[in-house]
């Protein structure tokens, strides 16, 4: 089955730190569309590796996809709908072209709420992260154990900070 092709899609993550599952879902949807937004959100509460850092290294890994810092406060309990249109507010002042994206990919559950306060398709890329299994909570639980599952740039970083 052929997937839709989009004019403008929208990932949103922490990428915390970013890993090769994360760039097999920006490459998959940037196949799938025209332009591709990745947001990285960063909230100086939560962050383990610098938002500015993190966006660096998707920036570079993907030279076709336009990546954002958001940086916020907010919390993410997602049966509070006031605390979602918080969030779709901030997603929206971030947003770089006319409109809103036409699809919102994730391999997690959120893209459904989010997609749909945005007015966008959900597009679910490998939920069950079977093309690159890891996550990014497993590699800041045990980061020597999962440096075959980042990039080269992020691993020299967590050679040098985390090990």
């Amino acid at each position: 089955m052929e997937t839709e092709r989009y004019p403008t899609g929208l990932i949103v993550g922490r990428f915390d730190p970013p890993h090769l599952g994360h760039s097999h879902m920006i490459d998959w949807a940037n196949e799938r569309t025209d332009r591709l937004v990745v947001y990285v959100n960063s909230s100086f509460a939560r962050d383990t590796v610098p938002g500015e850092l993190r966006a660096t290294w998707l920036a570079e890994s993907h030279p076709g996809v336009e990546v954002r810092v958001v940086r916020h406060s907010l919390a993410t309990d997602w049966n509070d709908e006031d605390l979602w249109n918080r969030w779709i507010e901030l997603f929206r002042s971030h947003w770089p072209y006319e409109g809103g994206p036409q699809a919102v990919f994730s391999s997690d559950d959120y893209v459904s709420g989010i997609a749909r306060r945005l007015g966008a398709d959900a597009v679910s890329v490998d939920p069950d992260r079977s093309a690159v299994p890891i996550t990014a909570t497993q590699i800041r639980d045990e980061p020597a154990a999962h440096l075959d599952k980042v990039a080269p740039p992020v691993r020299q970083w967590i050679e040098s900070n985390w090990l």
